[in-house]
């Protein structure tokens, strides 16, 4: 098989932010990775603006030392970094005043795309995105990506919404969830809508649940006060399980273009039946340890705010009446490991038998660490004795089946930034989407702040809370592992 590699057309890429951690981490890798295999025109440029005071060289050395940091060695010659690094410029500039934006007014060229990564504070957002116009940066054919979070309730949501469209076109507007860009996720619209195989039985009258599971291995350490003004509901359900959840449930889009796709993602939110607390767990992660429990990284032993949460939702439509969808996501689980899961029905008879045991066909995809899919069949257990029943799985892991190729498939933030320069909006959320999804979940964490409910607790390392298994276990079904 052949990879092809698209060009892009030539572009200025401004990332506000650009000495820290997200540009180094992930941003400039990327970029790197794109340029090196010749996706990215030889001039296309890059300009770090940040408040730190040093030149081009300065911030030419900086990238050097991200690259050698995050990207391998057999993955990078003296060569190719230094072609990168000749389309690497620096402004110092003051994102709440007037310092630095006229040069960096001259530097944009006029003939390419020119996109604004606000890689920065949401604070910042307004004050950027003014400055950016009142100092003509902008045009009507450039880009901004926002990360998120994308306000922390639905009146804040609302608000940066209205501050991002006074100075932008909604179509002008990326808002950036890196789980969309995994290849996986991609692939899942691939296998549902390209197969005739699978969208006939994608519905209630096949389908006997679906697990969406995010496990993190880390804790909170380092970001504890931030995490616990946000907790597992804000930082993880409300955006990126949420948008796992839309692309497993929605209809199929009329075409593939961006509003069509986000059209049936809205509707899936919109469809969402308001959740109960008894089908609401959360929970917050304890160790032996010293130091290592939550409570004590947030420095707060009185905090409710939840690391694990698990629910389980139900969808208001005719596609998925009586199926229930169950989320979960948490901290310092057992291992750093996402997949959906998609369990079709029991065969509506065995002539095999109750020795046979229950055998139920499984779709999982896996979105890390090892990105594929597998599809679990019933099959003869081989060798004599009679009519024994296994499940095994039809193994669809990238590494495997694409050989060399997958090894260069791009990760989530290299494909999404070139997803940007191309214009391409459809794996991006959609402001209405956005606070649509806040609709839904401001009335959640309200409810359980008013109660005061206090956060079950679960080890370091487990699976979760024991109340968490009863959210499935009270309709005979069990959560599916964590696997290292």
């Amino acid at each position: 098989m052949v990879s092809r590699v698209i060009p892009v057309d030539n572009f200025d890429l401004v990332i506000f932010g650009g000495t820290g951690d997200l540009a180094r981490r992930k941003i400039l890798p990327g970029l790197f990775r794109r340029y090196h295999s010749g996706q990215m025109p030889a001039d296309a440029r890059i300009i770090g603006a940040a408040r730190s005071d040093m030149d081009r060289k300065g911030y030419q050395a900086e990238v050097k030392k991200a690259l050698e940091e995050f990207v391998p060695k057999d993955a990078r010659s003296e060569k190719t970094v230094n072609g990168f690094l000749d389309g690497i410029d620096y402004v110092t500039i003051d994102a709440m005043g007037d310092g630095g934006w006229k040069e960096l007014s001259t530097m944009l060229r006029k003939d390419v795309v020119r996109a604004f990564y606000f890689s920065v504070a949401p604070s910042l957002f307004g004050p950027l995105a003014e400055r950016l116009h009142g100092h003509s940066c902008a045009g009507p054919s450039c880009r901004i990506v926002v990360e998120k979070p994308f306000g922390r309730d639905l009146e804040s949501a609302k608000a940066l919404n209205k501050t991002l469209r006074d100075h932008f076109d909604e179509s002008q507007i990326y808002r950036i969830d890196h789980y969309l860009g995994k290849e996986t996720v991609q692939n899942l619209m691939a296998v549902r809508f390209g197969n005739m195989l699978f969208e006939p039985l994608w519905n209630a009258q096949y389908v006997d649940h679906v697990q969406i599971t995010v496990a993190e291995s880390v804790g909170v350490d380092g970001r504890g006060a931030y995490y616990d003004k946000s907790g597992a509901m804000r930082d993880m359900m409300q955006n990126h399980l949420m948008q796992l959840l839309c692309l497993t449930a929605m209809e199929p889009p009329s075409r593939f273009d961006p509003d069509a796709v986000r059209d049936e993602k809205l509707k899936v939110i919109r469809a969402l039946e308001p959740v109960t607390p008894e089908h609401i767990v959360r929970g917050q992660y304890v160790s032996p340890e010293a130091g290592a429990s939550y409570l004590e990284q947030v420095e707060d032993p009185e905090s409710i705010t939840e690391s694990y949460i698990a629910m389980e939702l139900a969808i208001s439509n005719w596609r998925w009446a009586g199926v229930p969808f169950y989320l979960r996501t948490g901290k310092r689980l057992k291992a750093r490991y996402s997949e959906i899961a998609v369990v079709f029905k029991d065969a509506p008879h065995s002539i095999f038998g109750q020795a046979a045991g229950r055998h139920r066909n499984v779709l999982t995809i896996r979105l890390q660490p090892n990105e594929g899919m597998d599809l679990f069949v019933t099959i003869k257990e081989p060798g004599p004795g009679g009519m024994r029943l296994v499940d095994v799985p039809l193994d669809m892991t990238f590494a495997d089946a694409l050989g060399p190729e997958a090894e260069d498939v791009p990760d989530a933030y290299e494909r999404l930034i070139m997803d940007v320069i191309r214009g391409n909006q459809t794996l991006f959320m959609r402001g209405d989407e956005v606070e649509a999804a806040w609709a839904w979940t401001d009335p959640l964490i309200e409810g359980w702040t008013e109660r005061g409910d206090r956060p079950y607790t679960y080890d370091s390392g487990s699976t979760g809370p024991e109340e968490a298994a009863m959210l499935l276990h009270k309709e005979g079904r069990r959560w599916r592992e964590i696997r290292p």
